[in-house]
């Protein structure tokens, strides 16, 4: 039996979740987008600048679900910077948290969408800058939750991680990870991390690369002895998560694909808020799936992220 849509929390705290995360922009380029050298001009279908990175987009899915959210990050004093803050605030993202940097540039990904595939091309800007330390207890002390994202891109906070996850566990946070993919595809650095992490999120080709592994089984078989919760992103194929013994594979939602761009990220979302209201772990599966699917109506990360009320339709 599915939880009751009106489900709400007893905790006073502020906020339900904190993201420490990225603020990139993408700019989505559409249609025959493979490009040619030698000053070949090739046209594209559409183009648009939407609201980029993989925290973001789960900050901006989780305030669409319900979840009152708070960000702390870097973004430089420029257009891209001052966008993404103003798109941010009409979602209910809180962005006090947010430093903004005089003279920093703030990134920006170009992404070649060509159906269910795609390319990112990423300019780092002030992306890998934010460290462990910028995220205070004070801050921390106001939530619930304690999310992480694009992992291998914020390099500079790659070597607090482990103690802002357990200084978030004292203050009473549980905490969740999202990888994203590794550009150096070296996957280092998990041995002190994951086992502080109470809920991780990647995807099958992070997860096989993360845990050596040839198979989508034997992955999720290692990092579930590493973790207590995982949740392994299938694209297409669906989800399969872990949980102490409790092992589920769930389908896909069919839908019709705009684009794919953010769907891990709105994926995340649905299964944190479950997972913040006590719900049975099938069922926090479940609802992080048909967001994920949902997501991909419309172009960009976050236009066609559901609401609570559209996903429990297609939970129902």
């Amino acid at each position: 039996m599915l939880p009751s849509i009106g489900i709400k929390t007893i905790d006073m705290r502020r906020f339900d979740v904190v993201v420490a995360g990225e603020i990139n922009p993408d700019l989505i380029l559409s249609g025959e987008v493979q490009p040619a050298f030698g000053q070949v001009e090739t046209l594209v279908d559409s183009a648009e600048l939407v609201i980029g990175s993989s925290s973001v987009i789960f900050a901006c899915g989780a305030a669409r679900l319900g979840l009152k959210v708070a960000f702390t990050g870097l973004c430089g004093d420029d257009y891209f910077g001052h966008f993404m803050l103003a798109e941010m605030q009409k979602r209910q993202v809180d962005t006090g948290n947010v430093r903004v940097v005089p003279g920093g540039a703030t990134g920006l990904s170009v992404i070649l969408n060509r159906g269910a595939d795609r390319a990112i091309l990423t300019h780092m800007g002030l992306i890998p800058d934010l460290k462990a330390e910028d995220v205070s207890d004070e801050l921390l002390r106001q939530a619930r939750h304690l999310h992480v994202a694009s992992y291998f891109l914020q390099r500079a906070i790659q070597p607090g991680l482990p103690d802002l996850f357990q200084r978030a566990q004292r203050c009473g946070l549980s905490t969740s990870l999202d990888t994203n993919y590794d550009p150096s595809e070296q996957w280092l650095g998990f041995e002190a991390l994951l086992p502080v992490t109470n809920v991780f999120l990647p995807n099958e080709t992070e997860a096989r690369s993360l845990a050596r592994a040839a198979t989508l089984e034997a992955a999720a078989d290692k990092l579930a002895g590493m973790v207590a919760t995982l949740a392994i992103k299938l694209g297409a194929a669906g989800a399969l998560g872990v949980s102490d013994t409790r092992r589920v594979r769930l389908a896909s939602l069919p839908v019709e694909v705009a684009d794919t761009v953010g769907a891990g990220d709105s994926f995340d979302a649905g299964f944190i808020y479950g997972y913040l209201n006590g719900w049975a772990f099938e069922n926090s599966m479940r609802l992080g799936v048909v967001c994920g699917a949902l997501s991909t109506r419309k172009p960009g990360g976050t236009a066609a992220q559901a609401t609570l009320e559209e996903a429990y339709r297609e939970l129902s």
